[in-house]
């Protein structure tokens, strides 16, 4: 799926003379909070990748929602949490930062899990934005662990069953605005190709690597050449160290085989071709202090 740019839009839309409700919803709550799985449930495609590591989601992520009445772009946004660690603050920012750039905030609650102080964290910014904020209050197929409120600013959901989805939309759209389509209605994110791909290969690095191994990774697709029947990719998996790197190949290379034939599987059903990948393991040592490396991978 290629880049949007504005030019793009203006060429792509089939006609800048419809208007609908419209505008930017930014989605934030604390890590495994469900706000990919919502997006994905919610849109009909995996447009954010999901696994049940804290911080998956590392840099916002754009999903449009299009129906009869309405064209909401959401921005999936990594967990909001408190930490020292000069890399976890620079992912927070980028959850904080997309507030500028919405109308709403939609703040996903985990219903299944106990108060902690990442709420009060959350909450201590959200009272500093003059911007509404519905809460959403995610698993509701589960038993939940905290009191959920009765008010008009509180919607209750389950991503897995795709329940009260049409309350929720319903008070997004109460605050939006009638404008032209910002999007063609075809639309339903805005990711290059090579984002896609190295999105899908960390997904299944992060399911195959134990522990805190997972933010030491970052993936770089090198090369794309593709073809009507074939898509053939070089990309590489880099950690922090060179032990780090032996944890991702293992033992006879059983976990990167594990990675490489996961993510091939999953991208041959996304592009609808066959997928020939070069997965290779390499090490860079503290890439994370690395600043330009981590805008590049952030933004």
């Amino acid at each position: 799926m290629k880049e949007l740019n504005l030019k793009d839009i203006l060429e792509n839309t089939t006609d800048l003379s419809i208007e609908k409700k419209v505008w930017y919803v930014a989605i934030i709550g604390r890590p495994n909070a469900w706000k990919s799985t919502f997006i994905n449930s919610l849109i009909g495609e995996k447009v954010s990748i999901t696994t049940n590591v804290p911080q998956t989601t590392r840099k916002r992520v754009l999903a449009i929602y299009n129906d009869n009445d309405s064209q909401i772009i959401f921005f999936d946004t990594p967990g909001i949490h408190k930490s020292e660690k000069d890399f976890n603050k620079k992912i927070n920012d980028v959850a904080i930062n997309s507030f500028k750039d919405s109308e709403i905030i939609l703040y996903f609650i985990d219903s299944t899990r106990e108060w902690w102080e990442e709420e009060k964290y959350i909450r201590s910014i959200l009272e500093m934005v003059n911007k509404p904020v519905i809460k959403v209050y995610t698993k509701a197929d589960l038993e939940a662990k905290i009191n959920i409120p009765d008010n008009e600013n509180i919607v209750k959901i389950s991503s897995i069953e795709k329940t009260w989805f049409e309350e929720l939309l319903k008070k997004v759209k109460n605050h939006l605005k009638t404008w032209p389509l910002l999007f063609p209605e075809e639309y339903y994110t805005k990711q290059d190709i090579y984002f896609r791909i190295s999105e899908i290969i960390r997904e299944k690095a992060f399911l195959h690597t134990k522990e805190e191994l997972p933010h030491a990774i970052y993936i770089k697709v090198e090369e794309i050449e593709e073809t009507d029947t074939m898509l053939k990719i070089v990309a590489y998996i880099f950690t922090d160290t060179e032990s780090q790197k032996y944890i991702v190949v293992w033992k006879n290379g059983s976990v990167i085989s594990q990675i490489w034939t996961e993510a091939r599987i999953e991208l041959e059903q996304i592009f609808e071709k066959k997928v020939f990948l070069a997965l290779r393991a390499k090490s860079h040592k503290n890439w994370r202090k690395n600043e330009s490396l981590v805008k590049q991978i952030l933004n």
